[in-house]
């Protein structure tokens, strides 16, 4: 392992696994590569606030800095809520969740693991119907610590991997499928020649006689 990716996950392992993606980049773990090779600051992770921004400049000896207001604003955890009564069942919230915190099928209601949900609110925008709320996390879950941060981490990696497993088998389909059309057409091919040939030969054998 390379001294910028050990120094990835040292960053990473600082950060809140929220995978809000409102630092700029697409997870957490980019934007711990990004801080890393220096490109980019520690200041743009409302979720971690300034707790994280303090941790984060002790870890790469970096000055302290208030966090980028264009990041958003530190506030209390939130988790996802949704009006079950008013739920179309597009299953558009659940694409968007990154770690699968959102179930249900189909044209049926959906609702929120609660234990699962990150607060990163990705599934507010796609709802076609506003029937997501993101309220104060109840006290129960209103505090996030490692063991809940590292938890996030494997549901959004878990889930990454089946979406990487999924994108291949589906590949593996259309290729499949594709290769059976063309053995379709190369035997209907062969087919249409032989039948052309024979009654050739028959032309041939009735001219003969």
């Amino acid at each position: 392992m390379t001294t910028s990716a050990r120094l990835a996950d040292d960053i990473d392992a600082l950060l809140p696994q929220t995978q809000c993606t409102k630092c700029g980049f697409n997870g957490c773990r980019p934007y711990a590569e990004a801080m890393a090779s220096g490109e980019a600051d520690i200041n743009r992770c409302p979720p971690g606030g300034a707790a994280g921004i303090t941790g984060l400049a002790a870890l790469l000896k970096r000055e302290a800095r208030p966090l980028d207001p264009a990041r958003g604003v530190e506030g209390p955890r939130r988790v996802a809520l949704i009006d079950e009564a008013q739920c179309i069942g597009c299953t558009l919230c659940i694409q968007a969740c990154p770690v699968d915190a959102i179930v249900g099928a189909a044209k049926m209601m959906h609702t929120v693991i609660a234990e699962l949900c990150t607060g990163c609110d990705l599934c507010v925008p796609p709802c076609p119907v506003d029937c997501i709320s993101m309220p104060e996390a109840p006290p129960a879950l209103a505090g996030w610590d490692d063991a809940r941060a590292d938890a996030a981490r494997a549901h959004y990696a878990f889930r990454n991997a089946r979406l990487a497993r999924d994108a291949a088998e589906r590949i593996d389909l259309l290729a499949r499928k594709s290769a059976a059309r063309r053995e379709g057409n190369d035997d209907a091919k062969r087919a249409a020649i032989q039948a052309a040939i024979e009654r050739a030969r028959a032309r041939q054998a009735a001219r003969r006689t």
